[in-house]
């Protein structure tokens, strides 16, 4: 029977619908995997499925016939995968697309509405006695109804955001992407770099995959474009951005606020960060809904299932 390593404990129905295909090695371990763990992984099992933080890197791959040969990712972004590596020890990466969309959708609008309404600094005034009661100038945020949404990268999950920002709140949706988009699910203007759409914007959200290619896409340049009223938000992968730059621009008062579901050197979060009152934290909460999860994890065994009965993979990176 093929041998399955699963990285980290998935949903009960995902565990049961691999027992009942493979060997399944389950491990219990919180932390990730090192990149020393990975190579002794590939080098004892048919199948690993893996997921955020496991470091498949360049190490992982050094030897030169490893037993694995499909490495089927739990979530959109591989950043922790060196593809090029894999693919030179003949091993298929595949990732869980179109699951992820809408739950990852939503959280940005939670850190939209959270940080433009100051809702994390309210409910913190609220547990901690402080409140007062209501007064007519007390806390006032940003009316997201009408604003200009920005998108740095606009697949599915940029799609879907502009979606909710347009449909729900009548917001212009100006948008920056690698390749241009002439057909969009909603309506919105392309501009020719992501600079562009940070000054056009009154809120920034980046949803772009993660990779060497998009690694600290997001710096100083773009929030020195940013309107000093703007807030800025993301939800893609923490590297996207300069988590040192963002700290230095939210300290100068360049941008108004910035709401994050992940960091550069998660799950560290620089005491910079947890210390402002006009930044959202939240622990990666993107996908984090049962029904999501079940769907990411048989999206996983689907390029399993597939790969295993000599079909092609539904998801190959």
């Amino acid at each position: 029977m093929t041998k399955l390593l699963i990285t980290r404990r998935l949903p009960e129905a995902n565990l049961e619908t691999a027992q009942a295909e493979f060997d399944v090695t389950l491990r219990y371990a919180e932390a990730p995997l090192t990149p020393e763990e990975a190579r002794a992984a590939l080098a004892e099992y048919d199948a690993i499925l893996p997921t955020l933080g496991d470091a498949f890197t360049a190490a992982a791959f050094a030897d030169p016939d490893p037993r694995c040969r499909i490495v089927a990712n739990f979530g959109v972004g591989y950043n922790h995968i060196d593809v090029a590596a894999a693919k030179a020890r003949g091993i298929t990466v595949t990732n869980t697309p179109g699951a992820v969309t809408d739950a990852t959708a939503d959280i940005a609008l939670t850190l939209i509405l959270m940080t433009a309404r100051r809702a994390g600094e309210g409910e913190r005034l609220v547990r901690a006695g402080g409140w007062r009661g209501w007064q007519p100038t007390q806390m006032l945020g940003m009316h997201v109804t009408g604003k200009t949404l920005g998108v740095i990268g606009m697949g599915r999950i940029g799609q879907a955001i502009a979606r909710r920002c347009h449909a729900g709140f009548g917001m212009d949706v100006v948008f920056h992407n690698r390749s241009t988009l002439p057909e969009l699910s909603v309506a919105a203007r392309q501009l020719d770099s992501a600079r562009a759409v940070a000054a056009a914007a009154d809120i920034l959200v980046v949803a772009v995959p993660g990779g060497a290619e998009t690694h600290h896409l997001v710096g100083q340049d773009v929030f020195e474009a940013m309107p000093p009223h703007a807030i800025f938000v993301n939800i893609a992968r923490g590297d996207v951005v300069d988590e040192a730059a963002l700290i230095a621009a939210l300290a100068a008062g360049r941008i108004a606020g910035a709401g994050l579901d992940v960091y550069e050197f998660e799950p560290k979060v620089p005491r910079a960060l947890t210390e402002m009152e006009n930044v959202t934290l939240l622990p990666h909460l993107g996908t984090a809904a049962l029904e999501v999860r079940e769907a990411m994890g048989q999206l996983a065994l689907d390029n399993l299932f597939a790969f295993f009965n000599g079909d092609p993979v539904p998801n190959p990176v």
